[in-house]
């Protein structure tokens, strides 16, 4: 049932797009769902729509995949995603994104609201995530592997695009804004943690905190997407200071990165259409 969810999911997805089929995706986190308003020739098919896809339940994550031109360029967003504090079933988020590699789609950029866990890197500040350690206790690829779709061990070597995460230094220098890079550690949430474990993904050699990107990440590379992204510091990781952690407050840091996430993606879709054809 699962690969005929992606084949009905992917055919939906082609019969109503009015652009060329596009190469990039880009999964939009809390409070990140307006870069999906400014496409043009914009279609809107909601997850509802397409079988198999995930039910979006957190306020932020609309659930709804939009397919038009930003810069002139073909993209695919996905706006919500469904995080694995929502369910034990990680079968809908493995559908979406396998349907991404059968439309046709090549890299997956994630983006996604987190804690920060430097000092210097304030909220409203944005991360490329140059790695990942993976908390959650939890893997995506627990279960039964389909050979056609990826290995049954695949490879992490080069989870984050080395290359992608270059042309996103790129864009940010040409649009002016500090893009910082570090490690992305995912927590399976709901809770935020706690300040000793803030401790702890300090020590082990993190950078930003968040309960999403590692699933999609995994995933991704398995079916053989590569994945890039970026964590949008919407908050200091507890224990950074006095404040008391809130989803409220996720999205509110969320609108305050806007700015210059908008810069980013509008600097790097572009760059990455180029990039791209020097390898097509």
């Amino acid at each position: 049932m699962h690969q005929y969810n992606i084949l009905d999911s992917c055919e939906i997805i082609l019969s109503r797009i009015k652009v060329p089929v596009p190469r990039l995706a880009i999964m939009l986190g809390s409070g990140l769902g307006y870069i999906a308003e400014n496409l043009d020739k914009a279609v809107t098919i909601p997850y509802s729509s397409l079988p198999g896809f995930p039910n979006t339940t957190v306020v932020g994550h609309e659930g709804a995949v939009v397919v038009g031109l930003f810069n002139n360029v073909p993209i695919l967003c996905l706006k919500g995603r469904q995080h694995a504090y929502e369910t034990d079933d990680l079968t809908p988020l493995k559908t979406m994104i396998r349907t991404l590699k059968a439309v046709g789609i090549e890299t997956l950029m994630t983006t996604s609201a987190s804690g920060s866990l430097n000092a210097d890197m304030p909220t409203g500040s944005i991360m490329a995530i140059s790695d990942h350690i993976n908390m959650m206790g939890i893997n995506p690829l627990i279960g039964e592997n389909y050979d056609e779709i990826g290995p049954r061990f695949p490879s992490m070597h080069n989870a984050w695009d080395m290359e992608h995460t270059k042309t996103m230094q790129k864009s940010a220098k040409k649009a002016k804004i500090k893009l910082f890079e570090g490690v992305y550690v995912a927590f399976r949430g709901p809770c935020f943690e706690t300040k000793a474990e803030i401790k702890m993904a300090k020590i082990i050699g993190g950078d930003a905190v968040g309960m999403s990107a590692v699933p999609e990440c995994i995933v991704a590379k398995h079916c053989g997407l590569k994945v890039t992204g970026c964590a949008v510091i919407s908050n200091m990781a507890e224990g950074m200071n006095t404040e008391i952690l809130s989803h409220e407050q996720t999205l509110a840091g969320a609108r305050l990165a806007k700015s210059n996430l908008k810069k980013l993606v509008e600097n790097f879709v572009p760059n990455f259409a180029v990039e791209n054809k020097k390898v097509a």
